[in-house]
């Protein structure tokens, strides 16, 4: 009699931790969901990232330094790999921290001309510190023109020190 009183007191005992457990676990998850990202998230933890599009747009101005862009969502397996290929240029990652303004977005922003040719991703645009977007600053792909995949590093590489010339040669 009283083994079967202790089975079924275990069984409490144990049915308790793991209501607990779950309890812990799902504060936790929701703790992690509300935590607001880092404005790198994971384009590069050295180079200083403006929050919003607005804010870009101001440092640029005030810095006199390009803004770029990059329209990338979290989940988007393209954006990934681009990622990867953006940190780990190291070219790309020391003109970014020095000589650009930098804003990476997962949503929108209202401005109509930050999508000249479609609301893909990932897709980078350069903006000058008046706050025109450089059309002529393009990837290689005629169907997304500012689209770059990890194989165009290079290329991103020679975008960004071409708007560097322009800036200074318009100036």
């Amino acid at each position: 009699m009283l083994t079967r009183g202790r089975g079924a007191m275990l069984r409490w005992v144990v049915l308790a931790l793991f209501i607990s457990l779950c309890a812990i676990a799902e504060a936790q998850s929701k703790k992690a969901k509300t935590a607001p990202p880092t404005p790198s998230r994971g384009w590069g933890k050295n180079i200083k990232w403006v929050k919003n599009y607005e804010e870009g747009l101001a440092e640029s101005a005030k810095s006199q330094k390009p803004l770029i862009v990059i329209h990338h969502l979290e989940n988007c397996p393209h954006s990934k790999a681009l990622k990867e290929a953006f940190v780990a240029h190291k070219s790309i990652q020391k003109m970014a921290k020095e000589d650009f303004i930098m804003l990476n977005v997962v949503e929108e922003t209202g401005d109509k001309h930050l999508a000249p040719d479609g609301y893909y991703v990932p897709r980078i645009l350069f903006v000058d510190p008046s706050h025109t977007v450089r059309a002529d600053i393009v990837g290689e792909y005629k169907d997304r023109l500012y689209t770059y995949s990890p194989d165009d590093m290079e290329l991103l590489a020679a975008n960004m020190k071409k708007a560097k010339l322009l800036l200074h040669s318009e100036l």
